[in-house]
């Protein structure tokens, strides 16, 4: 079967296209052998069980490795230690006798003890007894991996099981027990009781503080990429600059590894087809990146899903998040702020020079995309670039000139007499409200995140191949305005771009509104003042 790019479930290497993972196991491994116990804490769908997989197979040659997950479990198992108690023993039991998965290593005698145990009431205490017996008597040290941790989370059974781990890692040196132990999850250990109450910031498990850091980069790096396209290409030897592919999607996704699969998976099986691109070699460009990215964009999938519910559940992550896209506001990056904290935890936020930034470009115009369509209904810039929109597209092509002389207009008949203030907060959330339906289902933007600030922001606008810049700012003074201009000029070069667009929001009351051209550093830039 040949093999394909897989945005479901575990990755297998005989099946589906994957990042080397070497690097990262050898990591882990090395955490192993030092006789840690940790969690791999990752956002959703970030390769956490694939890694886990493929980490149970490269230690089963010197480890006992026995592989768990909590998901399998249901909540009646986790009712008090007793029913707990079995239903570990029996988890256990079934990966030892799974043919498929068989344990190595491990005592038969002590495994029938642990068996006919079944056949009796055992509590915590006796579990972990069991278990001691079982690595004292195994040939190789064990490595116990319990993936999807916080399936179980919700119940004081699971924190005592912890407990019991941490006193059984603190009494090693007398009594035999694992050589490690990995648990792995979406929440934190300490962050557990969120995930049933998100606005109880203040009310946290115990944590598990023998936990070693977990520091690993589980992300995939451009070069981790390129390996991966470049298998697809040795078996379809496909002309395309495999280094610059690579590049454009690590700039999209910074490495989210479902979102990488998945614009691969697009550009292979979609963007290829007949009706789009025609072939393969049209498709993997950086046009056809551009259309998987729009596809993607308007995507329904259980990634975007999750993010909307954080969102929606946790509101001092919502109001951050809201300040940071449409507002310019920069917050120093301090993991115990709790919103700051949840959205790291989450994958929604990262850390970037010591400032909290949205942790990918799609993940920031979903983000904008979600906020602005609270707004629509009531939205009059919305309504007014939807009657308008036939004007601005001729033969395909964005007349963007025209966008923004309407757009003028219409901010100048609107909101002309609010208060400096409102336009500050506003003005930028007011103008992607007017591109939104223009560009809607044809073409994608994104916003410039080395530019964004309270004072600057650069939107960058991709339309069937045509590509425009906005910088959108407030109006500082003469002086600054040059600076802009200059600092617009450079970045067009960059783009390979002649000509790009000025949006000032001035608040000065003597202000000439209207539309200017001038040429700065070879480049066209016009300008809008409103």
């Amino acid at each position: 079967m040949e093999k394909y790019f897989n945005i479901n479930g575990i990755c297998y290497p005989d099946k589906h296209y994957m990042v080397n993972l070497d690097r990262r196991l050898q990591e882990i491994r090395c955490l192993v052998e030092r006789g840690d116990y940790f969690i791999i804490n990752r956002a959703r769908q970030y390769g956490k069980t694939t890694t886990l997989r493929a980490l149970s197979q490269y230690l089963q040659n010197d480890f006992c490795v026995i592989p768990l997950s909590f998901q399998r479990m249901s909540t009646a198992k986790f009712q008090n230690e007793y029913i707990f108690s079995t239903a570990f023993a029996q988890a256990l039991l079934k990966v030892i006798y799974n043919e498929r998965k068989k344990v190595v290593g491990l005592n038969s005698l002590t495994v029938k003890t642990l068996e006919e145990a079944l056949d009796r009431t055992i509590d915590l205490v006796d579990l972990f007894n069991y278990l001691s017996e079982l690595c004292a008597s195994s040939k190789k040290p064990i490595v116990l991996i319990i993936d999807e941790v916080d399936s179980a989370s919700n119940n004081q059974v699971f924190l005592d099981f912890l407990a019991q781990l941490r006193d059984s890692y603190l009494d090693r040196e007398d009594t035999p027990t694992f050589q490690s132990v990995i648990l792995a999850s979406v929440y934190d250990i300490k962050n557990l009781k969120q995930k049933i109450r998100p606005d109880e910031e203040h009310r946290y498990n115990s944590p598990w503080n023998i936990a070693a850091k977990f520091t690993i980069d589980m992300s995939f790096s451009v070069l981790d990429i390129k390996g991966m396209i470049d298998e697809y290409d040795q078996v379809y030897h496909i002309n395309m600059d495999i280094g610059a592919i690579a590049q454009s999607i690590y700039d999209y996704t910074s490495g989210y590894p479902f979102l990488v699969s998945y614009i691969c998976k697009l550009l292979d099986e979609q963007i290829s087809s007949p009706q789009l691109f025609g072939n393969k070699e049209s498709a993997w460009t950086t046009a056809g990146i551009i259309e998987a990215v729009k596809i993607l964009m308007t995507d329904s999938n259980t990634l975007f899903d999750d993010m909307r519910k954080k969102v929606e559940d946790h509101s001092k992550l919502r109001n951050m998040l809201r300040s940071i896209l449409f507002n310019g506001k920069s917050f120093p990056y301090n993991p115990d702020s709790y919103p700051i904290g949840i959205g790291t935890m989450f994958g929604l936020i990262k850390e970037k020079n010591g400032t909290v930034v949205i942790a990918n470009r799609i993940f920031e115009t979903r983000l904008y995309n979600l906020f602005m369509s609270e707004d629509l209904v009531n939205s009059e810039t919305y309504q007014a670039a939807l009657l308008d929109r036939n004007q601005f597209i001729k033969s395909g092509h964005l007349n963007m000139e025209l966008v923004m002389k309407k757009f003028m207009e219409h901010f100048t008949e609107v909101y002309a007499d609010c208060d400096s203030t409102f336009i500050e907060d506003n003005g930028r959330r007011l103008f992607l409200l007017y591109l939104k339906p223009i560009i809607n289902g044809t073409g994608n933007y994104y916003i410039e995140a080395r530019t964004r600030d309270l004072r600057r922001t650069d939107v960058i606008i991709d339309y069937h191949g045509q590509q425009e810049i906005v910088e959108m700012k407030v109006w500082h003074g003469g002086e600054y305005n040059r600076k802009g201009e200059e600092q617009l000029a450079g970045y067009l070069e960059d783009y390979h771009l002649d000509r790009g667009y000025l949006l000032s929001f001035n608040f000065n009351k003597r202000k000439k509104v209207g539309m200017t051209k001038t040429i700065c550093n070879g480049k066209t830039i016009v300008e809008i003042v409103v």
